[in-house]
């Protein structure tokens, strides 16, 4: 279980001990990507990330998109299992699924974050004789 309260998948995650992918692997890690390639779609999982659960009208507030635009998006991260939903009276309630969306979305912040300063960092180096 991570810190999230969410179930770690039984699958291995250490790709260095995986034999090398094959097209139909890879093909799968590119759409998987892509889903996560929207800057919507990042903007409501990390939403999730910090609130849990939200239903689509609070979600569309917070973030400033309109109703149908979020629950298109939800749609999507649902069709591939990130995210799940719930029926709480009149509103749908959503929470992410898939624990390993939130490992991928911190390595990718930690990659985004820190690009500047390792680029500072090899142009630094580049000029020590």
């Amino acid at each position: 279980m991570n810190n999230n309260g969410l179930e770690l998948c039984s699958s291995s995650t250490d790709l260095s001990n995986h034999a090398l992918l094959n097209e139909e692997q890879a093909v799968s890690l590119e759409n998987t990507f892509k889903i996560l390639a929207n800057s919507s779609r990042v903007r409501i999982l990390h939403a999730l990330v910090i609130k849990k659960e939200m239903c689509v009208s609070d979600l569309a507030q917070l973030l400033n998109l309109n109703t149908t635009e979020v629950s298109n998006q939800l749609q999507r991260l649902a069709d591939r299992g990130i995210v799940i939903s719930r029926r709480d009276g009149l509103k749908i309630i959503y929470r992410i699924l898939d624990p390993c969306a939130i490992s991928v979305m911190n390595y990718a912040w930690c990659l985004t974050k820190c690009a500047k300063c390792r680029k500072d960092q090899q142009n630094y180096l580049k000029r020590i004789p």
